[in-house]
């Protein structure tokens, strides 16, 4: 299931976003890549905590409290994300990430979410190439968009031929671990809340609302 979250940040805090990057030190990329992925991965990584931290403010704060994230991705833990800088030349090649990931707090990534930072204006090449059951989806958003996707799938990031591609990398762990279950629940979900607005007081409604409730309950993990 790939989930496109429109306006995750507002045209001023992707400028406050952008002075901060301007203004940030970058280092190879390569450092934070698992063993696999070190040999295909060509970009640059924020590396001042404090701008990090400052990025972090805006960006996480504005993910965590959007509701179609919050309906998509059913959140139980969500990492601090990589900052990312493609310059000409610069790609990620096809990979998966790792199954679990952190330090000390460990996490299981059930879900990836990649947030452009710039326009798509900005740069050419640099397209999200994901490997889906339906076959390969190329996704170029629009500057403070998102998307969501299963960490399980195959994925890239093609060469950027000009310009410079800004995004925000994070991964999720869902209290639903089944990637079939999640996106079950955030079918009948849209559903569900359509029939909270339209009718609430309603017996299909009740039963529909019940059924979603004791579903998440059954399927959770916490």
């Amino acid at each position: 299931m790939l989930v496109h979250i429109k306006h995750i940040l507002g045209s001023d805090e992707l400028q406050k976003v952008q002075e901060l990057l301007n203004n940030a030190t970058f280092r190879d990329g390569k450092l934070s890549a698992g063993l696999a992925a070190q040999s295909v991965k060509n970009n640059q990584e924020v590396a001042d905590e404090k701008v990090i931290s400052s990025l972090n403010n805006i960006v996480m704060n504005n993910v965590v409290r959007h509701t179609e994230y919050q309906r998509a991705a059913l959140p139980h833990r969500i990492a601090a994300p990589f900052y990312a800088c493609y310059e000409k030349g610069m790609e990620y090649g096809e990979h998966i990430d790792d199954p679990v990931m952190g330090q000390q707090n460990r996490y299981r990534s059930d879900l990836a979410m990649t947030i452009f930072l710039n326009s798509p204006t900005d740069y050419e090449g640099g397209e999200l190439i994901i490997q889906t059951p339906y076959g390969a989806q190329s996704i170029k958003s629009d500057a403070g968009d998102a998307v969501l996707y299963p960490a399980t799938t195959r994925h890239q990031v093609t060469k950027v031929t000009q310009g410079k591609r800004i995004v925000a990398v994070t991964w999720i762990q869902s209290l639903i671990r089944s990637n079939e279950q999640r996106e079950l629940l955030y079918q009948l979900n849209k559903t569900r809340e359509k029939m909270l607005r339209d009718a609430p007081e309603s017996e299909d409604t009740k039963r529909v609302d019940n059924t979603y409730v004791n579903l998440v309950r059954m399927w959770s993990e916490v």
